[in-house]
This record gives C-alpha cells, sequence and structure tokens, in this order.
C-alpha cells in the first residue's frame, strides 16, 4: 500500500512512483512481444532507423499481468477510490524509443486530452475538463530499465495544481489543448526525470504536465503510457468530504 506520505506527494507533486509493481521477468517477456512488432532486431542496431515507433494495444498474457498487478490495484483504489476507476487487462500506447539521429517530433510539454470533442476520430481536437471527464491517471509502465539517457518522460513537478484554474472557465465542456495556456504556465516549474527499473509503474494526476525527449542512451526504451479511465468525472463537492487524492488535487489547485 502507498503510505500517508506518498499519497500527500502525489497531491503536492502530480505523481508516485511504485517500485517493482510488477516482476521483471513479466517485463522481459513483454520486451520480447514489442521487440517483433517493431520489425527491429534487438541484436542488428542497422534496422534502428526511427528514433521513435508507436504501437498500439497488448493484451498479450505479459501486459495482463502488469496492468492487474496487486500493488497496482491497492493504489488505483487509494488514488483514485474504491469503485471508481475501470479495471483494464491491457497497456498501450507504447512509443518505443530508440537512440538514432533525428528529432523525434513528439517531444512537446503537454497533458493528455480525455474524451472526445465534435469529430471523435480527430484526436487532436480532443479535450479536457476540470472534472477529468474520462480518465482518472496518466500511468508509465517501464518495460525496460531506464537512466538519465534513455528517454525517460520529463514531469514538471507540481503542474498539476496550475491546471485546474486554467480549466474551470471552460466548465464541462472543457478545452482542446489550443485552447488554454498550461505550457507558458508550469514553465518555471522544477523537472524530474522518469528513470527507474524495468516492472517500475508512476502513477500520475491527469493534469500533470510532461515531455518526451531523444534518447541519448544505447539500447531501446521500452515503456507503455495507458490511461485508468474513470467511471465518472470527479466530484469537487462531496457532502461527505470523501475526496480522493486526485479531487483534493483539483481542490488545492482552485484554492480550496
Amino acid at each position: 500500500m502507498l503510505d500517508d506520505g506518498q499519497i500527500e506527494s502525489f497531491i503536492s507533486d502530480g505523481f508516485v512512483k511504485v517500485e517493482q509493481a510488477f516482476p521483471s521477468e513479466v517485463a522481459a517477456a513483454g520486451r520480447a512481444i514489442l521487440w517483433r512488432a517493431t520489425g527491429c532486431d534487438p541484436e542488428d542496431r542497422s534496422t534502428w532507423t526511427q528514433p521513435v515507433i508507436r504501437l498500439g494495444d497488448f493484451a498479450d498474457e505479459p501486459f495482463a499481468r502488469a496492468a492487474t498487478a496487486p500493488a497496482l490495484m491497492t493504489a488505483f483504489d487509494q488514488l483514485v477510490g474504491q469503485g471508481r476507476w475501470l479495471p483494464r487487462n491491457s497497456l498501450g500506447t507504447f512509443p518505443i524509443r530508440f537512440p538514432v539521429g533525428g528529432a523525434p517530433g513528439d517531444d512537446g510539454w503537454h497533458i493528455d486530452v480525455s474524451f472526445p470533442g465534435d469529430d471523435p476520430s480527430d484526436y487532436l481536437t480532443w479535450r479536457v475538463n476540470l472534472f477529468s471527464k474520462g480518465r482518472a491517471l496518466l500511468m508509465l509502465f517501464l518495460f525496460s530499465d531506464i537512466g538519465d539517457d534513455d528517454a525517460p518522460t520529463r514531469i514538471r513537478v507540481g503542474s498539476h495544481l496550475r491546471v485546474p484554474s486554467l480549466l474551470a472557465p471552460f466548465g464541462e465542456a472543457g478545452a482542446d489543448l489550443t485552447q488554454f495556456a498550461y505550457a507558458p504556465a508550469t514553465a518555471d516549474l522544477p523537472e524530474v526525470a522518469a528513470t527507474g527499473r524495468a516492472g517500475d509503474v508512476y502513477l500520475c494526476h491527469p493534469f500533470l504536465v510532461h515531455a518526451a525527449q531523444r534518447h541519448r542512451g544505447r539500447t531501446a526504451r521500452f515503456l507503455a503510457q495507458p490511461p485508468l479511465l474513470s467511471r465518472g468525472p470527479c466530484v469537487l463537492e462531496r457532502p461527505d468530504g470523501a475526496y480522493s487524492p486526485i479531487e483534493l488535487a483539483i481542490r488545492r489547485g482552485l484554492g480550496d
């Protein structure tokens, strides 16, 4: 279980790292599947021709085991609330990053949108609202060891606390990512890198501002970044005061 200090860190910083949430041998089995899906040869660097290859959802046994790891089930209840999240037995998307030349083209600071706009097929029009409709958590599943040079996800610490006041004017309809200035509003915050060992998982507030970066290491980086979906939007006025840490962070960001 997450202790009180970890939960408070999640509320104040926007993320918590669950070390060895799933076994390293499960991560290794998952990597083998992903290597095949990339079409690249792990022993032949000449086949590594792109800085990033994006793979979709995978429900093979290693990914189902990682997604349903007992430590994560407990943490979901602690951070989101019992009965407030949707179980999953698959993982995706996988941005597989390689140490090859060229800009990755996807390394801008952003938050993740969570529900469709007028055209569900156009992801650029998807939206996010103050109540985080559709998304309970952003998750980073490390399927390989990731050091400082291995393209770890960059995180702006505490950025999730500045997003609620920016989203509040848009109400339930929310906004797409072109409509509010979350990146400039968080540019002064300290950054950390989501490094760790295969089997570690970062559980992040859905409003956390984060970014990819270029791979400067030697081996391919394997990471899944699926959402944990919610059963309903956050409730920011609960008569019983039974707020989840996600809701408490949003309320803190609004000054409550």
